[in-house]
């Protein structure tokens, strides 16, 4: 498999940089065995069953774009230097993972002041990251995040205008619980408390899990031979409850529908020693690609992707190379709205 084999033309112009409003009044293409139907995100319990279960991630996007100052006293006097932060990953030692720009910049043990309560101190580079330190952890670290920080836009968003205050609204999920991402799972911002009322109405279960995005979901393949693409790793959990809720819709019956790429890849981690979906926590970086054998997903919810990633590669693995040429062919005809924050579709790949 080449990288070429997941390419397609995207008008730049289908490319959303704000969503629908109300968020169940997005667009929802259904691909099901060979029919593909033009449908409204509100909808989706017309297309769902009875006893049918989604599975959300609840993970919580937090504000991890920063700007702040490094002031440094030299033989000039006083001088400062702007510095943009970006939090990638919390580390175990309880120092962050981020890109700093201009890194070359600032010195290690230099502080990087973002408000009058947060700075931190560059404790290392590694691999062109910079090592944070902050002079605050816990819950006092979130609030003071919160105030300094924006949300992380995607790239092919950022580029085009900058987060403000109502993407702190509009870049996170309505279950939003567990903070830790630094993208969202974009194919849950599409529903409302409406929406999850007529779900459950309409006898369609729920189970969250947690997978905590992380920026790498960004980062281009830069293989020709697919295959031997390194998937960056990302923290997720499957709880004891989430399993068992999984397995006894099975039990009966039910499909298993992730909402989202990110919570189908954590509960096919979770699946593939036993091949059924057990509790399971740790760093995933499971590589869906066309050949996978899924063992937990019978359907899949979720927005339109980049040419040539390796979600591209995941919902090619799912319906089939063709079959999603001939989906994203439409989707693109039909003027659907691309990426993040744009319109949704559900995949039923055939039995």
């Amino acid at each position: 498999m080449q990288l070429s084999d997941f390419d397609f033309d995207l008008p730049e112009e289908l490319i959303a940089t704000r969503p629908a409003k109300p968020r169940s009044s997005a667009r929802l293409l259904v691909a099901e065995g060979d029919a593909i139907t033009d449908a409204v995100v509100r909808d989706l319990g017309d297309w769902l069953r009875p006893g049918d279960r989604l599975v959300l991630n609840d993970t919580r996007v937090i504000p991890a774009r920063l700007s702040g100052t490094r002031t440094r006293e030299g033989a000039e006097g006083r001088t400062e230097a702007r510095i943009e932060a970006t939090l990638l990953e919390a580390r175990a030692d309880g120092a962050w993972s981020a890109l700093v720009k201009p890194l070359k910049k600032v010195r290690d043990g230099e502080t990087i002041r973002f408000s009058d309560r947060l700075s931190a101190v560059l404790e290392a580079r590694e691999g062109g990251q910079g090592v944070l330190r902050f002079d605050l952890a816990g819950e006092d670290f979130d609030a003071a995040l919160s105030e300094a920080g924006a949300m992380p836009l995607p790239p092919y968003i950022a580029q085009r205008r900058a987060a403000d205050a109502q993407d702190a609204e509009d870049y996170q999920t309505v279950w939003a619980e567990r903070s830790g991402a630094v993208a969202a799972p974009t194919a849950s911002l599409h529903f409302d408390t409406a929406l999850l009322d007529d779900l459950a109405a309409r006898g369609i279960a729920f189970s969250r899990v947690t997978l905590h995005v992380g920026a790498g979901t960004f980062l281009p393949v830069k293989v020709d031979d697919v295959t031997t693409h390194k998937m960056h790793a990302e923290w997720g959990e499957v709880s004891e409850v989430a399993a068992a809720e999984i397995a006894e819709t099975r039990a009966a019956g039910g499909r298993i529908i992730p909402v989202g790429t990110t919570a189908l890849r954590l509960i096919e981690t979770a699946a593939r020693e036993t091949g059924a979906v057990v509790p399971w926590s740790g760093e995933t970086d499971i590589f869906i690609y066309p050949g996978f054998t899924f063992r937990a997903t019978d359907a899949l919810m979720t927005n339109f992707h980049l040419p040539k990633s390796t979600l591209m590669m995941l919902v090619s693995a799912l319906m089939g190379p063709e079959r999603v040429r001939r989906i994203y062919d439409h989707a693109v005809a039909e003027r659907y709205r691309f990426f993040s924050y744009g319109d949704a579709s559900l995949l039923v790949p055939r039995p």
